[in-house]
């Protein structure tokens, strides 16, 4: 099996040679080239023999990692996989990294052997993130449409109403009432009433 050849991309000379002697810890990775900036970057990729890029997220003056990312995907079909590796995690930068086309986001505290993985899993084709900017980037991600009866359900509920009550109220039976709540706790990926509540008010759809 032939090693997977990565890039570097790092404004930092001694973080490309650590991250090389990590990386090449593994049998199954080697550093074929390194660049210092997205002109670079894009000159290595482009000259081919790259499977997977490790891009840091700032590089200077020009244009950043995320730049280069969209700029690297978008050079051919068989361009090669994107892995951020940054110490930034903001939502914003997170969000610009997967819309550019990056395979994975990881942060540079990331443990040496994690790394390898990431990169042979974003070789795969497989999406790597580290736990805390998944669970981010899921917050951003839109729910499915509830219907507006579900909606007025899970609003008596977030009001204390019991199935009963909220059956009287709306004129449907308490079998009814727990069909529609099964049906919102399915789209919102939760198993409780209280989850569904806490949810649909972090997601602003219980203004009240």
């Amino acid at each position: 099996m032939k090693p997977i050849r990565v890039l570097v991309v790092d404004d930092h000379p001694v973080v490309r040679a650590g991250l090389r002697m990590l990386l090449e810890k593994s049998d199954r990775i080697t550093v074929t080239a390194e660049a210092a900036d997205a002109q670079e970057a894009l000159a290595a990729v482009g000259a081919g023999g790259i499977d997977v890029v490790l891009m840091d997220l700032q590089l200077g003056d020009g244009v950043d990692g995320v730049g280069a990312t969209a700029q690297i995907r978008a050079l051919r079909s068989e361009a090669p996989r994107v892995l951020i590796l940054t110490t930034f995690e903001t939502d914003a930068d997170i969000l610009r990294a997967v819309e550019a086309g990056a395979a994975g986001y990881l942060l540079k505290d990331t443990e040496p052997r994690v790394l390898q993985d990431a990169v042979e899993a974003a070789h795969r084709g497989e999406i790597v993130l580290a736990p805390g900017v998944a669970q981010r980037l899921a917050a951003h991600q839109p729910l499915p449409e509830l219907t507006a009866r579900e909606l007025e359900i899970l609003r008596l509920v977030a009001g204390g109403a019991s199935n009963r009550i909220i059956g009287e109220k709306l004129f449907i039976s308490e079998a009814t009432v727990k069909t529609h709540l099964a049906r919102a706790f399915t789209k919102l990926g939760v198993n409780s009433r209280t989850e569904a509540v806490s949810l649909a008010r972090e997601r602003g759809l219980l203004r009240e």
